[in-house]
């Protein structure tokens, strides 16, 4: 593990922040794509001697991914396995979960995050209410593009308690139809 530590400490210190470089159509947001975050890291990987896989393992409620890293020397890394939920249940919703958990694999393996190209935004946190969190699935869908638990625990703050109180009712209308 000595050689690809190294290895990797200098690849990281080569990393650039991923590019906010794609507009999400639905809610008129800019993101880091894969291609994206990948160009962040993969030179100063590949300049450092190692390469990057992704697997998949099989689920069937969803995608996983595990990001390995493979040095020249043969030793290897891992950052572990990541699941993502399809909500379509089709090859559409499963290409979306993959591509979303292999993103979301290769910034928490490399630790880089998207640009800050919004001072604002680490400074107040947008409220959601009736006209712009609308239903339950268009508040499960923001859910799942939060990229992180600060984002989920800032989301949960600034719902209002109708919304709270929907979330409640549609997580009992869940568990009910596992039973």
């Amino acid at each position: 593990m000595k050689a690809i530590a190294q290895a990797f400490l200098a690849a990281q210190k080569q990393f650039s922040p991923a590019l906010k470089n794609a507009i999400n159509p639905h809610f008129k947001n800019k993101y880091a794509d894969l291609a994206s975050c990948v160009d962040a890291v993969m030179d100063a990987l590949n300049a450092n001697g190692i390469s990057l896989i992704q697997t998949t393992h099989p689920h069937d409620d969803g995608v996983v991914v595990e990001t390995l890293f493979l040095h020249e020397s043969g030793e290897q890394l891992t950052g572990g396995k990541l699941f993502f939920p399809a909500v379509k249940h089709d090859a559409q919703g499963y290409m979306s979960a993959l591509t979303y958990c292999r993103r979301g694999s290769l910034m928490a393996a490399c630790g880089i995050a998207p640009e800050d190209d919004d001072g604002n935004a680490s400074v107040e946190t947008p409220k959601f209410n009736k006209t712009n969190c609308g239903d339950y699935e268009t508040l499960k869908f923001k859910i799942q593009l939060a990229e992180s638990l600060e984002e989920l625990q800032a989301m949960w703050i600034a719902m209002n308690p109708d919304e709270r109180m929907m979330m409640d009712k549609e997580k009992e209308i869940a568990k009910a139809k596992l039973k």
